[in-house]
Parts: structure tokens; sequence; C-alpha cells
């Protein structure tokens, strides 16, 4: 099953040209850095430093993931990453453009992961800020707190009970 099979949207494997793209992608996520009483260079050496640490980290820790970008009608708005073992489908980021949050996207491309997951056996899990909107939609897709990790909280959606 491909997983935008029934979507608008293409996923595709990031490329370095996508890179650019990428650090907005994040950029737009971190209101917080936006109220620090920094000048605009200070800002975006920031995140910068910030962005380039992550996708380090999720290269290091996760090898063997897939780093996608979300498109819509040739547009990139959007980048997924996610991570298959033999235990766990791990979503390591899902993250929409600002203005294409709230339009029911990124609950499509959840309930995509989830089917995929399903087909496996396996659970999805995530970590999320509690205080991050999209917490709150996880928990009505059916994750569960499963512990609390630094900043994180990390959620599992369990694999569905195997028939006998």
């Amino acid at each position: 099953m491909t997983l935008t099979e029934n979507l608008p949207v293409v996923l595709r494997t990031v490329i370095q040209q996508d890179y650019p793209m990428l650090f907005q992608i994040y950029a737009s996520t971190r209101d917080d850095v936006m109220q620090v009483g920094w000048t605009d260079e200070q800002k975006h050496a920031f995140l910068v430093q910030q962005f380039t640490a992550q996708d380090s980290q999720y290269r290091e820790h996760y090898q063997g993931a897939d780093f996608l970008v979300i498109e819509l009608q040739g547009q990139t708005i959007g980048r997924l990453y996610l991570h298959r073992t033999r235990k766990e489908h791990r979503l390591m980021e899902v993250t929409l453009l600002p203005q294409y949050r709230n339009q029911g996207l990124g609950t499509a491309l959840m309930h995509a992961l989830m089917e995929q997951a399903d087909a496996a056996g396996l659970p999805l899990t995530l970590h999320v800020e509690q205080f991050n909107p999209a917490y709150q939609m996880y928990q009505r897709l059916g994750f569960q707190d499963v512990e609390q990790r630094g900043m994180y909280m990390f959620m599992e959606r369990p694999a569905p009970q195997q028939q006998d």
C-alpha cells in the first residue's frame, strides 16, 4: 500500500536541494524564537544551528528511516520522517507549512500511517510536546501517553489485536 494512495499529496524522498525549504518548514514551527529579543540575524543563525542539529540527530539515531517531502500540486508543503522497524513504526516528524495546517491533511496523513502500521501488525509511536496542538489530535486518534521523556511525551497507538 502506498501511503498517499487516497490523498491529494505526494511523498518523495528528500534530496539536497530540498534543504532550504525544509529549513523554512522547521522555522515555521519555532514561534518561540520570534519572541526572543534577538536581531533577525541572531534568530536566523540560531534556527540554522537547531535545524542542522535536529537533522544530524535524526540521521544518526534513525538509520534507514524514510525522510520524505510532502508535496501538493507540485509544491512542497511539509515533511514527514518515518522509521519502520520490526517492533514499531516511529513517526519522527510530520510538519506542514502554516497555511496547510488545520485543513485535514495532517489527520489524513496520520490515518494513512495508522493503516500502514496496522497492516504490519505494529504500534505507531511518536514524541510530542504536550503544548503542541498536535498532541490533542494524537489523543483523538487513539494514541496513548506512555511516558514523559524530558519535554516530550512518548505516545503509542497500539497494534491491532490479532484474531485467532
